[in-house]
């Protein structure tokens, strides 16, 4: 797993891991509103998820919690999000301050992304009506029963922020997001991962983000991650939706010399501040005209080239 750690800070707060409830040399905790809270409960003896969220419940005042991040949740067998989200969702009325939420704040050296239980996460957005950032990781896979994230269509008038972090994101969640409504939507980033694990998107799905007409504050548009780059790069050179963005993100795919052409020869990109490219297959002749094309104007990054095997398979910086 690569392009995934744990954020240092969330939403402009540093992050601190709340303390075990029996830990005694721990410093006294600072004041709720001074930083974004992380919760883990895996590899804590006995302590569930349920014990940990009370003793967050009665040692922090919830009322002035800005920002709050789930680690592993699990006390063994990797166990479903399913309880996290009832437990955000019952308890929304005790933060009315928050403003940003990450779903799953998992790196591969504690869990596979394939492996995380996820769940249908729309419960968590309504609760939350004053929510301005969500980030959700997880894979979409459900290999051998395991839960499978879900998302259905919601309307939410504040979220700002979006993020998807996923090796393979079905392609209703997708669908679920194009269908929202979400007036205030300045950043969408979605890793779309490989079928493999579940990422079952076509360039069809996306068609309600590229038209520019799903998020009219739409600033950065991030369709990453994925196995069908090329054909992606292709739908973006003549979508409505690149004219009004500050920065687009096609990074961590499998972009090659077909996507680059796409680009090359479709609308204008030089109105950009930034072009994230990293992560490609593309050739140094189509590398060096994007770079000549974009000059000084388009801070273009387009480092991290890759090397099909012989028989051009291609993977993306993030799968399992």
């Amino acid at each position: 797993m690569t392009d995934i750690d744990h954020p240092e800070t969330f939403h402009g707060l540093p992050v601190l891991t709340l303390p075990d409830p029996g830990d005694q040399d721990t410093a006294p905790l600072p004041a709720a509103d001074t930083v974004a809270w992380r919760l883990e409960s895996a590899w804590r003896g006995d302590l569930t998820f349920a014990a940990l969220w009370k003793h967050f419940l009665d040692a922090v005042d919830t009322t002035r919690v800005r920002a709050l991040l789930i680690g592993p949740w699990w006390q063994e067998d990797y166990q479903s999000f399913a309880q996290v989200v009832d437990l955000l969702a019952g308890e929304a009325d005790r933060f009315p301050e928050l403003r940003a939420l990450f779903l799953g704040d998992v790196v591969g050296e504690e869990c596979e992304l394939s492996w995380l239980e996820m769940a249908d996460i729309t419960p968590v957005i309504e609760a939350f009506d004053g929510l301005e950032e969500l980030t959700v990781r997880g894979c979409g896979d459900d290999y051998d029963g395991r839960s499978r994230l879900g998302l259905r269509p919601v309307r939410h008038g504040s979220l700002r922020v979006l993020r998807f972090e996923s090796g393979g994101l079905p392609s209703d969640v997708v669908r679920a997001v194009g269908a929202s409504g979400l007036p205030a939507l300045e950043h969408l980033e979605l890793w779309l991962g490989t079928s493999e694990y579940g990422g079952d998107t076509a360039v069809e799905d996306l068609a309600p983000l590229l038209s520019g007409a799903a998020f009219p504050a739409l600033r950065h548009l991030g369709l990453q991650n994925s196995e069908i780059q090329d054909e992606i790069a292709a739908a973006v050179a003549s979508a409505p939706v690149v004219a009004r963005l500050e920065s687009l993100s096609l990074a961590m795919g499998t972009l090659g010399d077909e996507g680059a052409e796409a680009l090359l020869s479709g609308q204008p990109l030089t109105h950009l501040a930034s072009l994230d490219l990293h992560h490609h297959y593309v050739g140094e002749a189509l590398v060096e005209r994007l770079r000549n094309l974009l000059g000084d104007r388009v801070n273009c990054d387009i480092d991290e080239v890759e090397y099909a095997d012989p028989d051009d398979f291609r993977y993306v910086a993030v799968s399992e």
